[in-house]
């Protein structure tokens, strides 16, 4: 079935990525991105351009055609942009929205707290009003596995409380799935949050461990590795991810006919709302995956211990069962596998 959807954060690492699959079946895409600098925008350039849509052509407010993919157009804008967004829902009739579009980074929170107000905040009820005027079938959208904060129980379980998180980005977070719920339960809009667990593989984010960490041992600098290594985190290859949010497209939630408001489920309600875990179930200690990273090269890293960041948490460790369920499918890509492919994209993009 030919599906009209919309894509945001297009030029991102895991919307780039989303867009591929979902052309490859089939469906119009309508991608939306800012193009932002809270990285090296050309990067988001060259992932556009691998959906057939050329820098030169862009525009802000302006459609932009693949050259690659004809059911695929591009346009940029801001989803903070209140009539902007409204006129893009009332023009196009979407059937399914997927907002992967968002401030990203824990750590930059901290230093630009307003970014994240403007558009993980402020976009997020555009996307929201939008879907509600529009007859939206599914709203999907990115969460993060950073809600959990200093929950220190594991692995971490979407029925569990999210009531303490530690960066003003998960705290966004957290605040979508919540205006999530009440859209979901005020207008009947089904929607899914999705909590992504450390995402990494071709492609990915110049702010992220993978990046930093193969960058600067291929140019022989240290690398930093903060808690003094002491850090568990449930690496998650790209692939999974976009395996996981293209199959919970079709998984509409009906609402939960067996909710106890005496012992209320944070994971499920009587509305339409559902709240998944995507994560590779298997938390890596940091060394093992400095060291994955380090066979990948074929050089040992000079390595820079410091103290835990603010931010931080000390492990990360999904819980993707209820994922399975509902999919039949739980990430599972082994981290040597992705590391290694991740080592010969970084290697073949940047020509060393």
């Amino acid at each position: 079935m030919n599906r009209k959807i919309l894509v945001t954060g297009a030029a991102g690492f895991i919307g780039n990525a989303v867009c591929h699959s979902l052309l490859k079946a089939g469906d119009t895409i309508v991608g939306l991105d800012n193009i932002n600098d809270y990285y090296e925008p050309q990067l988001k350039f060259d992932r556009l351009k691998t959906l057939g849509i050329n820098k030169d052509k862009i525009e802000w407010y302006k459609f932009v055609n693949s050259a690659i993919y004809p059911q695929f157009k591009f346009i940029r804008m801001n989803l903070e942009d209140t009539k902007a967004m409204a006129m893009l829902f009332a023009n196009e009739n979407f059937d399914i929205v997927i907002n992967l579009g968002a401030q990203a980074g824990v750590r930059y929170s901290i230093e630009n707290p307003q970014a994240y107000i403007e558009s993980n905040l402020d976009g997020f009820i555009n996307i929201l009003e939008g879907c509600r005027h529009n007859k939206i079938k599914h709203l999907v959208y990115a969460s993060s596995s950073s809600v959990y904060g200093l929950n220190g129980k594991v692995p971490f379980s979407e029925h569990d409380s999210i009531a303490h998180p530690v960066s003003l980005y998960a705290a966004t977070k957290k605040s979508n799935e919540l205006m999530a719920h009440c859209y979901s339960k005020l207008y009947n809009l089904p929607t899914t949050g999705l909590r992504f667990f450390t995402v990494y593989g071709p492609w990915g984010r110049p702010d992220m461990s993978p990046f930093l960490f193969i960058d600067a041992i291929l140019h022989n600098r240290p690398i930093k590795v903060f808690n003094n290594g002491d850090m568990l985190r449930d690496f998650t290859y790209i692939d999974d991810i976009v395996q996981g949010v293209t199959r919970i497209v079709d998984v509409i939630p009906q609402g939960n006919s067996n909710w106890d408001s005496l012992q209320p489920d944070p994971a499920s309600s009587p509305a339409p709302y559902a709240i998944y875990n995507i994560g590779n179930q298997h938390p890596i200690k940091l060394m093992d995956y400095i060291h994955c990273i380090e066979n990948a090269i074929g050089r040992e890293a000079d390595k820079d211990f410091l103290p835990m960041q603010p931010g931080d948490v000390y492990q990360t460790y999904a819980d993707s069962s209820s994922l399975g369920r509902a999919t039949g499918f739980t990430p599972a890509t082994p981290l040597q596998q992705g590391i290694n492919k991740t080592v010969d994209w970084f290697k073949n993009y940047y020509a060393l």
